[in-house]
């Protein structure tokens, strides 16, 4: 009964290859790192499968609605028992290693998020979850997805050019608008004015 397999260095990204771990449904540990597996990666119900590697893929956070999401919800699904999880190297996975662009505010937004999504983490990048973590992630972690605008090329109907006015839309037709016109006869006495501190009883 295996309990460790490491499918390392294969440099595959086709589903076929990780097929046959349905029948080691009694994996603990699974160590994928330098393939090509990307957002679409699929794995059978491995039920006892508690620490998981995948560093230096091709798994991505590009689309509207982030590709992340889409495997760590399904990491929640076939895996139940995952607490030891690694993306390093990956673009998902925003650091300096990756990308120049990217700092360590990013970084913590990302775990946010994944913690959010597999709350029983005990390790999540070769780092240790702590309880701040783990208390920010329940209350803010849903509000950390990365999601990226749609790029100019995407079809969107134009929305109708829409002026403002400040009339009610009732009263928009000069036609129809109705007005009131009228006096008011308004005395000042100064008591509120803050200028009147500096002025003596001689002065007035």
């Amino acid at each position: 009964m295996e309990k460790y397999l490491s499918l390392s260095g294969n440099h595959s990204s086709n589903k076929r290859s990780l097929e046959g771990l349905s029948a080691f449904r009694s994996l603990e540990e699974l160590i994928l790192d330098n393939n090509l597996l990307g957002n679409d990666l699929m794995l059978p119900g491995l039920p006892r499968l508690h620490t998981l590697t995948l560093n230096k893929n091709q798994i991505l956070n590009l689309c509207h609605i982030t590709d992340l999401e889409f495997l760590l919800d399904h990491l929640a699904e076939v895996a139940p028992a995952l607490e030891y999880l690694s993306l390093l190297g990956n673009m998902a996975c925003p650091n300096e290693l990756v990308s120049l662009d990217k700092d360590e505010e990013d970084y913590k937004r990302y775990r946010c998020f994944v913690l959010h999504k597999l709350p029983n983490l005990k390790f999540l990048d070769a780092r240790k979850v702590t309880r701040q973590e783990r208390e920010e992630a329940l209350v803010r972690g849903a509000f950390m997805k990365v999601v990226k605008p749609k790029a100019s090329g995407d079809s969107v109907d134009a929305s109708p050019e829409c002026h403002y006015t400040p009339l009610p839309s009732a009263s928009r037709e000069l036609t129809s608008h109705q007005g009131v016109l009228g006096k008011c006869r308004y005395l000042y006495y100064g008591k509120n004015s803050e200028g009147n501190r500096f002025i003596r009883d001689d002065q007035l």
